[in-house]
């Protein structure tokens, strides 16, 4: 494979996996990534997972606020690159800085395209109940997410799989696509797909997001608890406490007690909820100043009043 020098951008751990395979058989010239931010109780200011690796690998980082101005896009010019690859950076590209490399720009989307562009596609593909996802490569142009694809591969979503469990499955898949993509352009061989218009928005998410609506069917209600573990959870409140619940099942019992009603709380059965017309059980949660722990044992010293109603 021809070793092209590239400037890699990218920010969260997702990103990692992909820089990691590029150090290996690239010139990674330039690592860009977003500005340390304050993080933790005191919010000390932090490098992202991106920097962080990058500054371990002695390799060049740029943080720019702005990475369109004026300014940085004359030293991306500089630079000359082959390619660029792009992986969860959290900018939007000028279609000049998409025009400096001679081989185009290259983005590792996990999705598969054209379902779920946008900022949240794998939490949105779980809480839609999708039964598969994936990564797709595709050369980047001026939309969201809307250029030519190249490669794909596939990850099956189970009725229990979790948020955190596709992120880790597609972020090592993520650096496989990358490179088996860049080996056909080397070569040659590479072919490029137009997308067509319709797609699924994947549209970031808000505080609001989590806020569990027991009126609708359990299977909606744990389609979003699973599609926001690990962050940012789903939660519901109870007497003006927020409770975050991580994990629940569906028993297939019909509920006949209001949605949201507490139908049993019990510290050897667990607990168990109505949602929508089904009783679903809360398995994970984690209440108030307290770490997450399985509901069975909080309920070791914890307890329900009679008749007691999440909302």
């Amino acid at each position: 494979m021809k070793k092209f020098r590239v400037v890699f951008m990218g920010t969260p751990e997702f990103a990692v996996p992909c820089l990691a395979a590029l150090h290996e058989q690239c010139e990674v010239m330039a690592v860009i990534t977003q500005p340390d931010k304050p993080r933790g109780r005191g919010q000390k200011m932090m490098p992202s997972p991106v920097k962080a690796w990058a500054v371990e690998h002695d390799l060049p980082v740029y943080q720019p606020e702005k990475i369109k101005t004026e300014e940085f896009t004359a030293k991306l010019e500089e630079m000359k690159p082959d390619l660029m690859v792009v992986v969860a950076f959290g900018q939007i590209l000028s279609q000049r800085i998409l025009d400096i490399p001679e081989y185009g720009c290259i983005n590792v989307h996990a999705s598969l395209l054209p379902r779920y562009r946008g900022a949240a596609p794998m939490q949105w593909c779980v809480i839609n109940g999708e039964e598969k996802t994936g990564v797709t490569t595709m050369f980047m142009d001026a939309g969201l997410d809307t250029g030519d694809m190249l490669l794909k591969a596939e990850f099956p979503i189970g009725e229990d799989t979790t948020l955190e469990e596709v992120h880790d499955g597609l972020m090592d898949m993520g650096a496989k696509v990358l490179m088996d993509t860049l080996e056909k352009l080397s070569d040659g061989t590479l072919t490029r797909t137009p997308q067509p218009a319709e797609s699924n928005y994947a549209p970031m998410l808000t505080k609001n997001t989590g806020q569990i609506d027991w009126s609708k069917t359990a299977q909606d209600v744990h389609n979003l608890v699973r599609g926001l573990n690990s962050w940012p959870g789903a939660y519901t409140q109870l007497d003006g406490a927020k409770y975050k619940i991580w994990r629940t099942r569906r028993t297939g019992e019909k509920a006949s007690a209001p949605a949201g009603s507490i139908v049993r709380a019990d510290k050897k059965t667990g607990l168990f909820v109505a949602a929508g017309d089904e009783v679903l059980e809360i398995v994970e949660l984690q209440a108030p100043g307290k770490k997450k722990m399985r509901a069975a044992d909080y309920l070791n010293g914890h307890g329900f009043a009679d008749g007691a109603k999440f909302a």
